[in-house]
């Protein structure tokens, strides 16, 4: 299958390119190298180093015999991203090119904004580049569990089925997004359905949840192909930040009650999602919703995981309290279901069985790199205003108009 993977030099991206060239399918990634630029506009780095996306590109030829196709543009340029549609002819695209953290468009006016603008316009250009060019391409977009927020009731994946005044119909899962990062999902949704309604695309939304693990088996066969290990407050998982606290003697830094809860999966699964919405596409019209996770853990349990995984390796692990910066309610019900990739054929890798192999012993390995000024937030949902950040994003906002 010829497979475009937009974003693909970034995390998620990454992992799933060199995962499905190794499969055997013709691969090209479509990137503009944003997420790298977001690293110097913060300040920040990845904990693991990663090397520029043409040296992993040449090492991956080489490891593996098998050669990935590279465009460089953004996909905010619709005469861009139509012509790698022309030319590469793709019978799927998998869309990871957003602006992909919630603290990040949390920040000030200006990145609210570019996130929004960033994501919704990228999506809305791939649609009709799909339409005028490759109508038949399925398009498996990443989604995210946070479009959802946390109901009180149980989550269903995409639709639910509502009975009101006697009448019955399927609908869309009420969406209660936390972020102007979660809205702009939100939106994309909204337009992927509308489009495959209206001009009969076919489309897979991935909800995803929050993504562990640096290794996969392509990544691990040489340290050129390392993965990204993000732990900063803006780009990093929670896991991350408190693996690398654990391994530098930091305490962990619960916020509030630590009861918020979400679902987790290992990229080693997140890239066999991807893989099975590819080689199972939606129907010509049908816009279909998976919810892409595995297990889920308030914050709370993951601090005792990540203490329990530090007592076994010598380290001496403490959990702390800290009011927390976001609007989130603290303790809540969630229930998610996730069970339409199972009956695909997704075999889960747990947290339990991978926490010292994929995370702790890549924080310990690379423990003289972390940077604990970095571990503290300085993003307030309730005060979006950072005036060291601002005058920071106003080169990197010029940038990015400029490449536009």
């Amino acid at each position: 299958m010829k497979i475009g993977v937009l974003g693909g030099d970034g995390y998620c991206g990454w992992a799933t390119a060199l995962y499905l060239s190794a499969k055997g399918h013709s691969v090209a990634i479509v990137d503009n190298f944003a997420r790298r630029q977001w690293d110097h506009e913060l300040g920040v780095q990845t904990l693991t180093p990663v090397r520029p996306l043409a040296e992993r590109l040449r090492k991956w030829n080489e490891v593996s015999g098998k050669n990935i196709e590279l465009f460089v543009g953004d996909v905010c340029d619709y005469d861009f991203l139509a012509g790698f549609v022309k030319s590469f002819e793709p019978e799927s695209v998998i869309h990871f090119a957003e602006q992909r953290a919630a603290p990040y468009s949390m920040i000030d006016r200006k990145h609210a904004v570019f996130t929004q603008v960033n994501n919704v316009v990228g999506t809305l250009n791939l649609l009709f580049a799909l339409r005028e060019l490759q109508p038949d391409c399925h398009l498996v977009k990443l989604g995210t569990m946070g479009e959802y927020g946390t109901p009180n009731i149980d989550i269903e994946e995409g639709y639910i089925t509502v009975e009101h005044n006697g009448r019955k119909d399927v609908l869309p899962f009420p969406k209660q997004p936390g972020s102007f990062y979660h809205l702009s999902k939100v939106h994309d949704s909204h337009n992927m359905m509308f489009a495959c309604k209206i001009w009969k695309l076919r489309a897979t939304d991935l909800n995803q949840g929050v993504v562990y693990g640096t290794m996969t088996d392509e990544v691990a066969l040489d340290e050129v192909l390392i993965n990204r290990f993000d732990y900063d407050e803006v780009f990093g998982t929670v896991l991350n930040r408190f693996c690398v606290q654990a391994a530098v003697g930091h305490p962990l830094t619960v916020y509030g009650k630590g009861g918020q809860t979400r679902g987790f999966l290992d990229i080693r699964d997140t890239v066999r999602c991807v893989e099975l919405a590819c080689l199972n596409p939606a129907a010509p019209g049908e816009c279909r919703v998976y919810n892409q996770f595995t297990e889920q853990f308030s914050v709370l349990e993951l601090a005792e995981l990540v203490k329990a995984a530090g007592k076994k390796m010598g380290l001496h692990v403490d959990i702390e309290h800290m009011p927390t910066p976001r609007v989130e309610a603290e303790q809540h019900y969630y229930n998610a279901k996730h069970s339409k990739l199972i009956d695909l054929g997704l075999q889960p890798h747990l947290l339990s069985d991978s926490l010292l192999d994929s995370l702790m012993n890549v924080a310990v390995k690379y423990r003289d790199q972390i940077d604990s000024s970095l571990f503290l937030p300085q993003v307030d949902w309730r005060k979006p205003t950072n005036e060291r950040r601002t005058t920071l994003s106003a080169a990197a906002e010029a940038i990015f108009v400029a490449g536009r």
